[in-house]
């Protein structure tokens, strides 16, 4: 039912505001605030804290729905719903969750996740942000970069490192409110796509954190990150086949209309193998996420699966919209159509929350590593 409307509400609301988003890289209040109504912000909170309580399977599902709209809005979302509200509903304390939880529920205060640094991307060991405790509080020191939802956030989870000794399980996860003292939000960045989804930078200088907005215990960060990330990893997935469903269906409506040389492209058998294609990548894809979906679910591992789910999820996503481009010829390359604005978009999805590389890096490592 959420589902369903989910669909109506993109169809209805979202899409016909898509190229003002597109064109003033942002999205209208009055969107948000429909969102909010809908309950979209709040569908992976817990429902004692006023959410809709919804488990990896039933995010994944709205992915889907929000993979065929636009993808700065369904950004927005899905960040929000994913990596920024995670942490917090595993890590937390009762405190931090009625504090937190119940006003990210409404959309009252949108969620940001900060890991990403200058020197520490895909290398999170190369982190230099710091946390050093003094009395009552934490002094945060450094910067984070390409911060997904960063100028419309009110709580980010800060990663920073508390133990440099350690190394990785030095790293330590903190709730950071925007207004804290020695904490500032830069510009908003001009990206290839994406657009209506803020990225910014966030730097921190002496940024005075209360000892109780750590999240767990000192040394917990990367290990939760790791476990928000591999299922992030799953949901990007869910939205990279949602995305091809949309493509694969506008290419349909095109073949069966365009014609060239007196007869309807749907009638070229190049153009039918292209279109073959598309759907083979896209239900490969499907079920390559369904499987890591399935072991997660099961409360498995799961490293290895989300990664390949991603990876190929991502990859097949990058084939099926430069095909639909090429279905389209001109069309296509022009921003009327929308095809051109989901290529730019697509790009994305091959580089955050771990790139192809990395993906590969983890498969390989999981068929390596000793039993």
């Amino acid at each position: 039912m959420l589902c369903d409307e989910v669909r109506r509400f993109v169809r209805e609301e979202v899409d016909p505001r898509s190229r003002w988003i597109e064109e003033n890289d942002e999205v209208p209040e009055d969107l948000l605030q429909k969102a909010r109504e809908l309950g979209l912000f709040g569908i992976t909170v817990p429902a004692e804290y006023g959410g809709s309580g919804l488990d990896l399977a039933g995010k994944c599902a709205i992915e889907e729905e929000l993979g065929r709209t636009n993808y700065g809005f369904a950004t927005v979302i899905a960040n929000h719903t994913g990596i920024s509200t995670r942490g917090i509903v595993a890590l937390g304390n009762e405190q931090q969750k009625k504090k937190y939880l119940t006003r990210m529920a409404t959309g009252e205060w949108i969620g940001s996740f900060a890991l990403t640094e200058p020197q520490a991307g895909s290398d999170p060991a190369a982190m230099r942000t710091t946390a050093v405790k003094k009395g009552d509080r934490y002094l945060l020191n450094g910067e984070k970069i390409y911060i997904t939802n960063a100028g419309l956030a009110h709580v980010f989870t800060v990663m920073a490192i508390t133990d440099r000794s350690k190394g990785v399980k030095g790293i330590s996860a903190f709730i950071v409110e925007r207004g804290f003292p020695g904490f500032s939000v830069g510009k908003n960045e001009l990206k290839m796509g994406m657009h209506g989804c803020s990225t910014a930078p966030l730097a921190f200088s002496d940024c005075e954190v209360p000892a109780e907005n750590l999240l767990g215990q000192e040394g917990m960060g990367y290990v939760q990150a790791l476990k928000t990330l591999t299922a992030g990893r799953v949901t990007v997935a869910s939205r990279c086949c949602g995305m091809m469903d949309k493509l694969i269906e506008q290419c349909v409506d095109y073949m069966k209309v365009r014609t060239q040389g007196g007869k309807k492209l749907a009638e070229y058998q190049g153009l039918q193998w292209m279109l073959a294609d598309m759907a083979v990548s896209r239900d490969a894809a499907r079920l390559l996420t369904r499987r890591a979906l399935d072991t997660l679910m099961r409360e498995e591992r799961g490293t290895m699966e989300a990664s390949v789910a991603k990876l190929y999820a991502t990859e097949a996503l990058g084939r099926v919209v430069d095909a639909a481009v090429q279905i389209h010829g001109g069309m296509g390359y022009m921003r009327d159509a929308g095809i051109e604005t989901t290529f730019r978009d697509a790009r994305i999805v091959r580089i955050y929350e771990g790139t192809s590389e990395i993906q590969r890096n983890i498969i390989a490592g999981q068929l390596l590593k000793d039993d």
